[in-house]
């Protein structure tokens, strides 16, 4: 599953927002029950683990010029999850891209 989200920020300004705020993806996943690890096997992906429910779903991040791909995996056994895990992921990829707080 894919969600795209466009953006004019550059390549170096959207690397610094999601190293700043990656630890805010925990908070978009109801029920607060959710343990999320990142990584960065190169300079554009974010890799993702998010662990929930009993379930691992594994995605990554890449950051392109004018769009930011999320990208998650999602077994057959949660695919009937893919609107919600969608709407979390356009919701939280604006978060995500947001100015760090101060």
């Amino acid at each position: 599953m894919d969600v795209a989200m466009p953006h004019n920020l550059g390549r170096e300004e959207v690397r610094r927002r999601l190293h700043a705020n990656a630890h805010r993806i925990a908070d978009g996943i109801p029920g607060g029950m959710a343990d999320v690890s990142t990584s960065w096997p190169s300079e554009d992906r974010m890799a993702m683990a998010i662990g929930v429910m009993g379930q691992t779903l594994s995605g990554h991040v890449d950051i392109e010029d004018h769009q930011v791909l999320f990208h998650m995996d999602l077994p057959m056994a949660l695919s009937f999850l893919q609107p919600m895990v969608e709407g979390v992921l356009r919701d939280q990829g604006q978060r995500l891209l947001a100015p760090p707080p101060a």
